[in-house]
């Protein structure tokens, strides 16, 4: 287990190196806004917090005065242009999700208060029109000196009451009537809502809500804006009960209100004396929601690695003041930590943060880039006139383009045809569709896995905190974390939600070309740093790609499909095993990206010795527990659906007997000495031994999967000491004496 000192972690991660491993150090707008943030969290927020903040449902002044520190500190405005108050120019999902990260470190209610207009706006920002844009907008800074107006909070209301809530997304109990429609005039509306755990409730002035047509004079669905002043019934409603994320305000409000026409969110066309709403609530819903997703998925990871720092000093003080542990004794020094159990868990818990937030902020990252380029594609398809069934055939043929193009691109750069790359890549569109099938997936991935899976390693966290895990004044408000990590899983969907949408969009053949893509890169990374686990993280995704290609053909033992929409006991697990690939994956490449740009940087590289093949072992350590993953799954699938052969009488009547053997004797010499030591041989007047059946004989396919299976295993090499060497840097770490927030 012994480290080179030299090449031992010495500090915990910096600032500025996380800024070079997250693609944001040359950004000084994001830098400052992270800075801004960090302040919030761990001053008002920490305050509020450790004072008791989180002991009741109810949303009392002290909580109320986080918003006005949320807009004195540039947080509020982040998500608007200049030309509407703010000071980020182009898209901001990197921004939100860094002011999520930062606040959800110390506590994730905040966080969401922070966030509720954000949410509420968004559905304009997205789908809104110029007007709707140009007049929403400008309300969400806040009040200047010398300005006469309230601060506008907004909230999204999609969710409907019990005993409905949650049960599908596109049954709405909301209704929208028309209320009056004069001839000439704009039509009003009539809208009757009622929301459940709604966030943002006790502060919103102006709610976006999702309703359903109660009217044959209004077709389908849409989104509608609702304003406090509206003519008609707010309320707020009761405080929801929770248990978690009492830092946000969350309510089950009531709405009867008449508006105009013009707060159909998108516009709308009259056809035939018909109002048709431009876009659906569903259309609304789906551009929203690939993006906040994974704010909240962030939300998750930021607390595993907030854990890192409580649980070492925890471990390392659990022992002093006793007679047995005097200073400079190991059982001094390091308390627990001489114990190999505890830093070997704590390595899972920080490998599992790293691969979260690397995931997170790609996928924000990726959001930045795709959305002007799906705004372009927008333009271009209406110049072209393009909608309905032609649009769908031209984005069809826009998908065949695009894997084209990803299929020349992985060849030897001496083989391809440079020209046909070329052609391909003067078409604007085509790029956006590889990017946008890769966020289709890494959304919900991002989602699903941190928020899902992380949950339950900040299980682990806590546990390692030993009964002060469970205390109100355990450092870190770990249990806080815990509990939010609860409902996080929940936010935006649950769990089933991401794996429906995933079962979906991984199996596109241009997301499986990009992958495959993805896997001979990896097997050249392996080559030049093996110790990054990059050969068992491309090992196993070439098996999950060849199981997700099987799949989609292959029956079960009753000849039923295998791979369809209903299966969810194959299509969810398959979308399990993606996101361990593609988390993993990505934390490999952001410390691949450290390595490369680290060392220009003078304010980290007196760290970059230690800290950089620290960050490699995790990411040995993430990648073998990914393959491992993996590997379960598909083997419970390939195998879990063909029946066990048993012994009946078809199956004996093919059997060789102890006569049999002997008879053969002749013809082989030495068949039945061998053979009878094989337990599926049955001895004259003899049954079989007790099991179930013969040894099952897999066929040709299942050949191919054991194959790449048994390769698989051998990748492994090097994973244990890996997690050794981690596991002993955290014994010699340096930490600040204290938290740099309250208890």
């Amino acid at each position: 287990m012994a480290n080179d000192p030299a090449q031992s972690l010495q500090t915990l991660p910096s600032d500025q190196l996380r800024a070079i491993l997250w693609r944001y150090s040359e950004r000084y707008d994001l830098t400052m806004l992270v800075q801004s943030a960090r302040q919030v969290a761990r001053g008002p927020v920490a305050r509020l917090v450790a004072n008791g903040g989180r002991n009741s449902h109810d949303w009392t002044p002290e909580k109320n005065e986080l918003l006005t520190v949320f807009d004195e500190s540039g947080i509020t405005a982040a998500i608007l242009e200049p030309e509407f108050g703010g000071f980020i120019e182009g898209p901001k999902n990197l921004a939100l999700a860094l002011i999520a990260w930062e606040l959800s470190w110390v506590d994730a209610g905040a966080a969401t208060s922070s966030l509720a207009s954000n949410l509420g706006l968004a559905p304009i920002h997205e789908r809104g029109t110029p007007e709707q844009v140009a007049h929403y907008m400008p309300l969400i800074a806040p009040p200047q000196p010398g300005e006469d107006r309230e601060a506008t909070r907004m909230a999204f209301a999609l969710t409907e009451p019990i005993p409905y809530v949650g049960v599908e997304t596109g049954l709405l109990g909301g209704k929208a009537r028309v209320a009056e429609w004069k001839d000439g005039e704009e039509p009003m509306l009539q809208i009757d809502k009622r929301g459940r755990f709604i966030t943002g409730m006790d502060f919103a002035n102006v709610v976006t809500a999702a309703v359903d047509s109660a009217d044959p004079r209004i077709k389908g669905s849409c989104v509608v804006i609702l304003e406090k002043s509206d003519p008609g019934l707010w309320d707020k409603g009761v405080s929801t009960l929770k248990m978690v994320h009492q830092l946000s305000s969350t309510c089950d409000p009531v709405f009867n209100l008449t508006i105009p026409a013009s707060r159909i969110i998108g516009g709308y066309t009259i056809k035939d004396g018909v109002i048709v709403p431009n876009y659906s609530h569903s259309d609304v819903i789906e551009a929203v929601f690939r993006r906040t997703r994974v704010t909240v998925g962030l939300m998750t990871s930021a607390k595993l690695l907030s854990s890192i720092e409580p649980v070492i000093r925890y471990h390392r003080s659990r022992f002093r003041g006793g007679e047995a542990g005097q200073p400079g004794s190991p059982r001094y020094d390091l308390g627990i930590q001489t114990k190999q159990d505890a830093i070997q868990r704590l390595v899972e818990v920080w490998a599992t943060g790293e691969a979260g937030a690397s995931l997170g902020f790609e996928t924000a990252r990726l959001f930045d880039v795709v959305d002007p380029m799906e705004k372009e594609k927008d333009r271009i398809f209406a110049e072209r006139g393009l909608s309905g069934r032609a649009a769908f055939k031209a984005l069809a043929k826009l998908q065949q383009d695009a894997t084209e193009l990803v299929r020349l691109r992985a060849q030897p750069a001496g083989s391809r045809d440079e020209a046909r790359i070329a052609a391909l890549e003067a078409d604007p569109l085509v790029e956006f569709a590889i990017l946008d099938a890769k966020a289709n997936v890494f959304c919900p991935a991002c989602k699903l896995w941190n928020t899902g899976y992380g949950a339950t390693v900040m299980r682990e966290a806590v546990a390692l905190m030993g009964g002060y895990g469970i205390t109100e004044d355990c450092p870190g408000f770990l249990p806080n974390k815990w509990m939010d990590a609860q409902l996080e899983a929940t936010y935006e969907g649950p769990e089933a939600v991401q794996r429906r949408q995933l079962s979906v969009t991984m199996t596109s053949p241009l997301f499986l070309a990009q992958f495959e893509s993805w896997i001979k890169d990896l097997k050249r990374l392996a080559s030049a740093s093996p110790n990054t686990g990059a050969c068992a993280l491309g090992s196993a995704m070439s098996l999950w790609l060849w199981s997700i290609r099987h799949l989609q053909d292959a029956t079960d033992a009753n000849g039923a499909k295998l791979y369809t929409s209903n299966r969810h006991g194959i299509s969810y697990p398959m979308a399990d095993a993606l996101c361990w690939l593609i988390a993993s994956r990505q934390q490999i490449l952001d410390v691949v990206h450290l390595a490369e740009n680290g060392p220009a940087d003078p304010a980290v590289a007196e760290e970059l010795a230690g800290t950089l093949p620290f960050l490699t072992d995790l990411c040995h350590v993430q990648a073998a527990r990914a393959a491992g993953e993996v590997a379960r799954i598909c083997s419970e699938i390939m195998f879990g659906y063909q029946l066990h052969p048993e012994w009946n009488e078809q199956t004996c009547a093919c059997c060789y007997g102890s006569a049999d053997l002997d008879a053969l004797e002749g013809i082989m010499p030495g068949i039945a000495a061998g053979a009878r030591g094989n337990a599926d041989i049955a001895a004259d007047g003899q049954s079989h031994p007790d099991k179930a059946g013969p040894c099952p004989t897999p066929n040709a396919h299942l050949q191919t999967f054991l194959r790449l299976r048994g390769k698989l295993d051998g990748c492994l090499y090097g994973f244990g000491l890996a997690k050794d060497r981690a596991a002993q840097s955290l014994t010699t770490v340096m930490i600040p004496e204290a938290l740099d927030y309250p208890m």
